[in-house]
C-alpha cells in the first residue's frame, strides 16, 4: 500500500483536476506532500518501534493509512486531499522501519535473506504496477469516482492487515525505554525537509533559487550530528546512536542505498515522460511500457533473497552491475532507435535492469543490517529507508533535470522520426547520469566487499568471527 501511493497518483491527478478542480500548484502538493511526509519520520518512526513495541507502531501506522486513505477519497477539493496526503505519508514512514525492524526480531540466517527477499519483490512490484493499477481503478471507477477508488482500495486491505497483525506479529521486544530526543528529532526532520523539499519542487519547477535550501540543511544536519556525537558519547539517549557506523557494512550499505535509489528511481521518471511526451502514450500504455522491469525484479528478489547469506556483498556488487548493464543498454537504444519501434526493443534492458534491482535492494538491506543487533533493527532500517527516501528525491530532480536539459527548443513543434530522435537523444542523455550514480553506489559495494574479504583474512578479527553485536545496545 504504501508504495502504491507513490506512483499510483500519478496516474489520477487529471482525474482528480477536472473533478475537484485542483489547481496545477494543488496537483503538484498532492504528489509531493505525501513523498515529503514519508521521508520525514523513518529514524523518529524507527526509534518508536524499538521502545515501544514494533507490533504496536505498525499497527498505529496501518489505521493511520486507513483512515489518511478513507479522507483522501471522500476529499472535495484539493485542500484537504493535500492535507490527508501528508497525513497518509505520515503513516507509511511510520510503518516501514517496523517491517524491516521485525524481520530482523523475527528470522535468523537464511530465513531472514528470504524474508527479505520477499520484501524485495514487493519492493519492485510496488513501485512498478503504480501506474498499472491506477490506470485500471480509474478505468473502472470511471472519471469522477475512479480516483476515489484509488485510495478507498486501501480501506478493505488495511483492515484485513489490522487482524493478521493483531493474530501474527509477537508482542513488544523492545531494548528498554529511553528519553526521546525531540531536539535532535526536529533538527534531523527540519535538514531532510530542507533536502527533499527542494529536490521535489526542482523537479517540478526548475528553479535553481531552491539550491539555497542546501544552506539551512547543512547547519541542520551538522547540528544534529555534533547533538548525536555528544550524547553518544556521555551514554545518554540520542535519536540515532552512532556507533551504527562504527560497522563498516552498514555505513557502506546505507551510501550504496542513497545513491542507487538515485539511479533506481530516477529512471522510470524520465522514461514515462518519453512515453507520454515523446511518444503520446496514455498513462496506463506508460505502465506497460515499464512491465519488463517489474517482472525481472519480482524473478530476482526472491532468488536473490536464498542466497543472500551464503553469496554475500558479492551479489550486491554483481547486481548493481546488473542494472548498470540494463540501464546502459536502454540508453544506447533509445539514441539509436526512434519511436515506438524503439519500444518493443526496450523491454530486454528493462528486465535486465529489473533483474539487478531485484538482487539489490533487498540483499543491501539484509547484509548491512546482518550485524546490527535486532533491538535496535527498527532505528538502523529507518536510517536506511531516510536514506533511500532521500536518494529518490535527489534521482528524480537531478535524472529529471538532465532530460529537459538535453531537449532542443521547439521540441514541441517538431513531427515524426525528428521529435522522436529528439526526446530519445534526451532519454540517453539521462541515461548516462543514472549511470553516474550507479558508479557511485558501485564503489561503496566494492569498498564493503574488499574490507570484508580483508577482513575474513585476518585471524582474530570481527569479521572472521562473525557478526557481532553493538555493544551499545546490550546495556
Amino acid at each position: 500500500m504504501t508504495l502504491l501511493d507513490v506512483s499510483i497518483t500519478n496516474v489520477a491527478l487529471p482525474a482528480i483536476g477536472e473533478s475537484t478542480g485542483a489547481s496545477p500548484a494543488q496537483l503538484q502538493w498532492i504528489v509531493s506532500s505525501y513523498i515529503l511526509s514519508f521521508g520525514l519520520v523513518p529514524v523518529l518512526a524507527g526509534r518508536l518501534g524499538d521502545d515501544h513495541g514494533r507490533r504496536l507502531m505498525f499497527m498505529v501506522g496501518v489505521a493511520g493509512f486507513v483512515v489518511s486513505s478513507a479522507l483522501s477519497g471522500v476529499s472535495p477539493g484539493g485542500g484537504l486531499l493535500i492535507v490527508a496526503r501528508v497525513l497518509q505519508g505520515l503513516s507509511g514512514g511510520l510503518i516501514n522501519p517496523q517491517v524491516s525492524g521485525l524481520i530482523q526480531q523475527m528470522f535468523r540466517g537464511s530465513e531472514r535473506g528470504r524474508a527479505f527477499g520477499v520484501i524485495g519483490t514487493v519492493v519492485g512490484l510496488g513501485t512498478a504496477l503504480g501506474p498499472l493499477v491506477g490506470g485500471g481503478l480509474i478505468a473502472l471507477g470511471g472519471p469522477d469516482f475512479g480516483w476515489r477508488l484509488v485510495f478507498f482500495v486501501n480501506v478493505p486491505i488495511g483492515a484485513v492487515v489490522l487482524l493478521a497483525a493483531r493474530r501474527w506479529l509477537p508482542r513488544a521486544q523492545t531494548g528498554g525505554r529511553h528519553k526521546l530526543d525531540v531536539i535532535g528529532a526536529a533538527m534531523l526532520g527540519g535538514g531532510i525537509f530542507c533536502v527533499l523539499f527542494a529536490a521535489v519542487e526542482y523537479d517540478a519547477m526548475q528553479d535553481t533559487r531552491l539550491g539555497w535550501l542546501g544552506v539551512p540543511a547543512i547547519v541542520l544536519l551538522g547540528t544534529f550530528f555534533r547533538r548525536e556525537t555528544r550524547l553518544t558519547k556521555s551514554g545518554s539517549d540520542p535519536l540515532i546512536d552512532l556507533r551504527l557506523f562504527h560497522r563498516p557494512s552498514y555505513t557502506a550499505g546505507v551510501l550504496l542505498a542513497l545513491f542507487f535509489f538515485c539511479a533506481m528511481t530516477g529512471l522510470p521518471l524520465v522514461l514515462a515522460l518519453y512515453y507520454q511526451q515523446g511518444l503520446g502514450y496514455t498513462a496506463l500504455q506508460s505502465g506497460l511500457g515499464v512491465t519488463a522491469f517489474a517482472l525481472g525484479t519480482s524473478v530476482a528478489a526472491p532468488l536473490a533473497g536464498r542466497v543472500v547469506t551464503r553469496v554475500g556483498r558479492p551479489l550486491v556488487v554483481g547486481a548493481c552491475l546488473t542494472f548498470g548493464l540494463g540501464s546502459f543498454m536502454l540508453g544506447q537504444i533509445a539514441q539509436h532507435s526512434s519511436g515506438r519501434s524503439a519500444v518493443l526493443a526496450f523491454a530486454l534492458p528493462l528486465f535486465v535492469a529489473g533483474l539487478g534491482s531485484g538482487a539489490l535492494i533487498t540483499p543491501n538491506q539484509t547484509l548491512s543490517l546482518a550485524d546490527v543487533d535486532p533491538v535496535v533493527g527498527s532505528t538502523a532500517g529507518g536510517v536506511l529507508q531516510t536514506s533511500q527516501r532521500i536518494g529518490s528525491a535527489i534521482g528524480q530532480s537531478v535524472i529529471g533535470a538532465a532530460y529537459f536539459a538535453a531537449l532542443p527548443a521547439g521540441v514541441d513543434d517538431l513531427t515524426g522520426g525528428e521529435r522522436g530522435a529528439a526526446y530519445g537523444d534526451a532519454l540517453g542523455q539521462a541515461v548516462v547520469v543514472a549511470l553516474c550514480f550507479v558508479v557511485v553506489a558501485l564503489s561503496f559495494g566494492v569498498y564493503d566487499l574488499i574490507k570484508t574479504e580483508r577482513g575474513r583474512r585476518s585471524p582474530g578479527s570481527p569479521a572472521s568471527a562473525g557478526p557481532e553485536v553493538v555493544e551499545p545496545y546490550t546495556r
